[in-house]
């Protein structure tokens, strides 16, 4: 048995596909320590997981150049000391970073200590840790092949992108009970990501006007954030459209099971969990994403045919006005873009990860060379 640490966190999109692999590891017989923020958003999903031992360091993602950056400096260089304590005390047979900035100090530790290293990076193009930290690793790990292209001369391999074990299509009925809804109608789901919500919040609140006469075949899950539940609860009253708005879903199999189409943000995690369940979608990439990395991920997907895209801006709304309407009259539409969603779900990316990681272990430690 080998003890890996998992350096994931800061955001969703890190740190689900991060237990995701922690799972699959403990299944092969190994001991996982995670490594994530001190994000109130970390501490919440751990609560569900409380079989792992965690660990948060003080990292925080990169403020760009400003009055902010002394700070990010201070919090990464604490945190480098509490990896490199943790490396060294916890005998760390490998480490392995979901991709963010939660990732770096773990990895830069494990690697100056000749511990294996690897690198999970879920977009379609590489993130600035691991541009930055590709070549010091043992290999990167990818979602999407097309992230590849963008890491010459770099050990890449194709993984997918890691999804839990609680993610499982559950029976219709029982998902809309979760959701005080019925089953029969046509189910919109509304995802704003841990980032990206109140932009969508607001496009979704000027589409809807148009959407009154649908009311009889239409209903909603709305996945709203922290600050908005009570606006979009408002705003679905006022234009007659039924609605189940909550802050937040920890059980997003009952999302993902009563959902007929998904509008959302672009974010990886996302698009891998809508594969999985071959849901199609409507995307509005996150504007201020870095890198606009989320166009990147989106137009694989509109490529397949697994979904529109709507960019942000002033035409939006109008767009996303006419989409839902036109989607819901096409259902072929839908089964086609269905299926070429579930096409692009690589379903057991949390076991090749797993694997990866123990490949890179020590013959003695059960992974081979």
């Amino acid at each position: 048995m080998a003890k890996i640490g998992i350096a994931c966190g800061g955001t969703g999109g890190h740190l689900y596909p991060g237990l995701a692999v922690a799972e699959a590891l403990t299944a092969l017989g190994h001991a996982v320590r995670l490594y994530v923020s001190a994000k109130d958003l970390d501490r919440a999903v751990l609560a569900d997981y409380p079989a792992f031992d965690s660990v948060p360091l003080p990292v925080t993602g990169w403020p760009g150049y400003g009055p902010r950056l002394p700070k990010f400096f201070l919090n990464f260089w604490a945190a480098c000391r509490l990896a490199g304590r943790e490396t060294r005390q916890q005998r760390l047979d490998a480490v392995l970073g979901m991709g963010g900035f939660t990732s770096a100090p773990l990895i830069i530790s494990a690697a100056r200590r000749g511990v294996p290293t690897l690198l999970h990076e879920s977009n379609a193009i590489p993130g600035k840790v691991t541009r930055l930290l590709a070549r010091r690793v043992d290999a990167v790990l990818v979602g999407f092949n097309e992230c590849a292209r963008h890491l010459p001369g770099i050990n890449a391999r194709h993984t997918g992108t890691p999804i839990r074990r609680t993610l499982r299509k559950l029976a219709r009925e029982q998902a809309a009970k979760f959701w005080g809804l019925a089953a029969a109608p046509f189910t919109v789901a509304v995802i704003g990501g841990s980032q990206g919500a109140r932009g969508l919040n607001r496009l979704v609140i000027q589409a809807m006007a148009d959407w009154p006469p649908l009311q009889r075949d239409l209903q909603f899950i709305h996945l709203a954030g922290p600050q908005e539940s009570d606006l979009l609860v408002a705003n679905y009253q006022r234009n007659g459209l039924r609605a189940a708005v909550r802050p937040y879903c920890r059980a997003m199999e009952n999302l993902y099971s009563l959902a007929d189409l998904v509008i959302a943000r672009a974010g990886a995690a996302s698009l891998t969990e809508l594969s999985y369940f071959g849901l199609p979608s409507i995307l509005v990439p996150y504007p201020a994403a870095a890198e606009d990395h989320q166009t990147r991920n989106a137009r694989i997907f509109v490529k397949a045919g697994a979904a529109l895209m709507v960019p942000e801006g002033k035409r939006a709304a109008p767009q996303l006005a006419l989409m839902v309407p036109d989607l819901l009259a096409d259902r072929d539409r839908l089964a086609r873009m269905s299926a070429a969603a579930a096409a692009l779900s690589v379903r057991d990316a949390a076991r090749r990860v797993a694997e990866e990681v123990q490949r890179a272990l020590p013959a003695n430690d059960g992974g081979g060379a």
